[in-house]
């Protein structure tokens, strides 16, 4: 299973399943991206996913694909 540089795997992804995925069957990796502003930061900030970044949930992980409420659980920013 590929995960890609968001953290959702790439078979359960909506533009990887809609075939608009840029990175076709390879899926995201941190890279410059002009269709993912994840990648893009990802590749700017050296790290192989958003989640790995200390600065990990922001503002750009808000616009998706994995909810951003989420993003801050994982994170452990919100308390159960």
């Amino acid at each position: 299973m590929k995960i890609g540089v968001c953290g959702i795997a790439c078979e359960i992804c909506p533009r990887m399943i809609r075939g608009e995925c840029p990175n076709k069957e390879t899926g995201c990796v941190p890279k410059e991206n002009k269709f993912c502003k994840i990648a893009t930061c990802a590749f700017n900030r050296k790290v192989r996913f958003c989640f790995a970044c200390k600065d990990f949930p922001c503002e750009i992980t808000k616009e998706g694909p994995i909810a951003y409420g989420y993003c801050r659980y994982i994170s452990g920013k919100d308390s159960v």
